[in-house]
């Protein structure tokens, strides 16, 4: 063999092999670059984006404050006139109806002080590991109405914006743009989706003992007998609080509370229900994200007398142009412009029947008692409305025994009690009715064999003895107020 032959061999395979470990060198340092690029994108994107979503938070925060619902359309500094709320969205002046504070968006709203409240709250800057990122917003008013309250009657106006948040890194490496978007909307609910809601947030807050027992039916269906018929379920109670039972008592629904646990009820650990195994709730239990509130009613307004006053088959004295005796009767009729007819403490004598037609009573407080009635005119073509004072040493507002309310219609939204105060209302005898009574802040005692059709809505209450109430679900679609703000339609994109 001749060696001459493979001089430099070992010069080319060292050449070659670092040949190969700078090419492997290179490739790692370029897969390095590009995951630390990657990194840096990732982390400017998602610092934008957390921008993105605090301009959306920002914007809505704004929508949603008492700042603006104290300005908003149909306010007195901006009339609905100014909007064409039959287009989707919602025009003024011929243009969408747009507040920004995005430099690449013009804002188009009747109210320039909205407009720079709007700028002035949805545009900001966020500190981050590396530097700074920054967030505007821009919102479309997608829809608008306005829906008067089913208890004071005041108008909600019910918005739906499309809200834009727009996060920005700084411009260099790791810079990046995110939009989020997010709809915005506030809807109606019903006032009364409960036959019984107690607002108190302790315990017993309500009660079911004795017989007492839930239960639903409609009142749009005819009535063939003596009482509606009704079904063993939708009979739905609620409460801010604790539900106490015991005896026979049997709720065919649910029970709605942002308590948990089934058990000893404490001031310091309240619990959903102080009932073993929730036995007497044949639907079970609804866990609330957080606690339902009811506003307090208006006090009446004018206020009525605090004087003593008694019916008994005729019309009291001054009276005249309100009321009259018809049938044995005695009937009023409340005036044609609106105004209300007041009483004092209210009560019925002997045998009287009093028949309201269709308007508005105010009293400082109503007793039935024994064979006295009150009558719903069912033929006046709208609905009997009592609102109740409670002034002075009135312990009752509200005390009605024996056979006291008539309501032929089985339609509870045709007679409504509503009262603001914190004293007792007690029903306790043999007579059914339909009726609606709201006193966010009142006692309430129902007892006896009485059968209540309709919603009841008090602080705290108690139903014994052989009292049922039966919620008509055709309140799921009457008297109804502005529910809470929701958000949805979560979206991002990136640039």
């Amino acid at each position: 063999m001749n060696r001459s032959d493979q001089r430099g061999m070992a010069i080319v395979m060292a050449m070659f092999t670092m040949l190969i470990m700078s090419a492997l060198g290179a490739a790692m340092v370029h897969v390095a670059r590009t995951e630390t690029l990657s990194s840096s994108s990732y982390t400017s994107m998602s610092q934008a984006r957390y921008a993105a979503e605090s301009g959306v938070a920002a914007a809505a925060n704004y929508l949603l404050s008492s700042g603006y619902q104290v300005v908003m359309p149909g306010t007195a500094g901006d009339a609905l006139a100014n909007y064409n709320l039959a287009l989707s969205p919602v025009a003024s002046g011929g243009q969408p109806v747009v507040l920004s504070s995005d430099a690449g968006t013009t804002s188009n709203y009747p109210v320039a002080a909205v407009v720079q409240a709007f700028q002035n709250a949805s545009s900001g800057t966020l500190n981050v590991g590396n530097g700074t990122v920054t967030y505007t917003a821009r919102a479309r008013l997608l829809g608008m109405r306005q829906v008067p309250d089913g208890i004071t009657g005041a108008m909600w106006t019910l918005q739906t914006w499309e809200v834009t948040g727009v996060g920005r890194r700084a411009a260099g490496l790791g810079s990046g743009e995110v939009e989020v978007s997010a709809v915005i909307e506030r809807s109606t609910r019903p006032v009364f989706s409960y036959a019984a809601f107690a607002t108190a947030n302790g315990c017993s807050a309500l009660s079911f003992s004795g017989n007492a027992s839930t239960s639903s039916y409609n009142s749009s269906q005819p009535v063939t007998g003596s009482s509606p018929v009704t079904a063993s379920s939708q009979g739905h109670v609620g409460t801010n609080g604790n539900l106490s039972g015991g005896g026979s008592a049997d709720i065919n629904g649910t029970l709605s509370t942002p308590m948990s646990g089934v058990g000893a009820c404490t001031a310091n650990n309240v619990t959903a229900a102080t009932v073993a195994a929730l036995g007497t709730v044949s639907e079970g239990l609804i866990q609330l994200p957080q606690s339902v509130d009811f506003p307090t009613p208006a006090a009446p307004s004018p206020m009525p007398p605090t004087t003593n006053q008694t019916i008994h088959n005729s019309c009291p004295a001054g009276y005249a142009g309100v009321c009259q005796v018809i049938g044995g009767q005695t009937t009023f009729t409340p005036p044609s412009d609106g105004s209300p007819v007041l009483f004092g403490n209210l009560s019925l004598k002997g045998n009287a029947i009093v028949t309201l037609k269709a308007g508005t009573y105010h009293m400082n407080s109503l007793t039935i008692s024994g064979t006295t009635r009150i009558v719903v005119d069912s033929n006046s073509g709208g609905p009997v409305k009592i609102v109740l004072a409670g002034e002075g040493s009135v312990t009752k507002v509200l005390d009605v025994t024996g056979n006291g309310l008539s309501n032929a219609t089985w339609d509870p939204s045709r007679l409504t009690f509503e009262y603001a105060g914190t004293k007792l209302i007690e029903m306790d005898g043999n007579g059914n009715t339909a009726a609606l009574i709201y006193a966010p802040n009142a006692q309430g005692r129902f007892w006896g064999n009485a059968d209540f059709y309709g919603s009841v809505i008090m602080k705290t209450m108690e139903f014994g003895g052989s009292a049922g109430i039966h919620y008509d679900t055709t309140l799921q679609q009457k008297v109804l107020t502005a529910g809470n703000p929701v958000m949805t339609s979560f979206t991002w994109r990136t640039f």
